[in-house]
């Protein structure tokens, strides 16, 4: 991200080391990263093929969740129509499956007119986890600086995203100039949000008061789940009336950051992502 705050007095400022005492359990969630579970619900292998036709015409041969399900892994994946094929036929042969691999011929063609169901935000509360991060702006002016190599002055937006832990959409999205703090975007994010929403996950950059304020305005009830710095004091109505800051510091002071993080559900901010071929794709 450009711009950065203490740019000039970074190599001042200490780095950050943490010491993994429980080695065994860290070696395995490390490993458990870059897992990837797969598996048919049988649901989905009844509805793999398609259902016979009552006009006239040709048979399809699959069904629209077979479809669905092969150019989501495609996207997923971000592979070709033939590497989508091998894809789906080396999973169907390794779960001893016997249901016949759409060609990419087929993908292709039934990819036009193929209506995929959008997911509709009901009353169901929304864990949300707020973010940003710098583009670039790229113009023709990028090939006569890579080839002449001239320097110019580069644009930079911010593009600040909401998304729902749950199902790992983005719910709520803004782009600003550069130069726009992160928080102070927090209210125009969650007014794009209709559904309720049980808890709001940020960053260090958040940890403001206007943060607070803006959650607590639109949803009384969320839980606010903000690491605060570790220059952060108590609130003068700690003792009387604690706030959900106060409640962190609280606990970060008994059982550390780490202890914070487990104890607060930080850590769903990495998740590892499952798939699965079900009948509800």
């Amino acid at each position: 991200m450009p711009f950065k705050a203490n740019t000039d007095r970074r190599h001042h400022i200490p780095k950050q080391r943490f010491r993994a005492t429980n080695w065994a359990e860290y070696d395995a969630a490390l490993r458990g990263r870059g897992s990837l579970t797969v598996w048919f619900t049988d649901a989905a292998i009844v509805a793999w093929k398609a259902e016979p036709r009552i006009t006239r015409g040709g048979q399809p041969r699959y069904s629209e969740l077979a479809i669905t399900i092969s150019l989501t892994l495609r996207a997923v994946f971000r592979l070709a129509l033939r590497q989508t094929e091998g894809l789906i036929g080396s999973i169907i042969a390794l779960l001893g499956l016997d249901l016949a691999v759409p060609d990419h011929s087929t993908l292709s063609r039934r990819a036009e007119t193929l209506e995929v169901q959008q997911l509709r935000s009901g009353t169901r509360p929304v864990h949300l986890l707020v973010d940003s991060t710098g583009l670039r702006l790229c113009g023709p002016g990028e090939w006569l600086a890579e080839k002449h190599g001239s320097r110019a002055r580069r644009s930079w937006r911010k593009l600040h995203i909401g998304v729902d832990t749950d199902s790992g959409r983005i719910v709520t999205a803004k782009l600003t100039a550069h130069d726009v703090d992160d928080a102070s975007q927090v209210g125009p994010l969650l007014d794009q949000v209709a559904a309720p929403i049980a808890s709001f996950t940020a960053d260090g950059a958040y940890d403001e008061d206007g943060v607070y304020r803006a959650v607590a305005a639109r949803h009384p009830d969320a839980a606010v789940i903000v690491p605060p710095r570790s220059s952060a004091v108590l609130s003068e109505t700690a003792e009387t009336a604690p706030t959900q800051r106060d409640q962190h510091l609280r606990i970060i002071a008994e059982r550390g950051r780490m202890g914070w993080q487990k104890a607060s559900g930080y850590n769903t901010r990495c998740v590892i992502r499952w798939i699965v071929i079900s009948d509800s794709v």
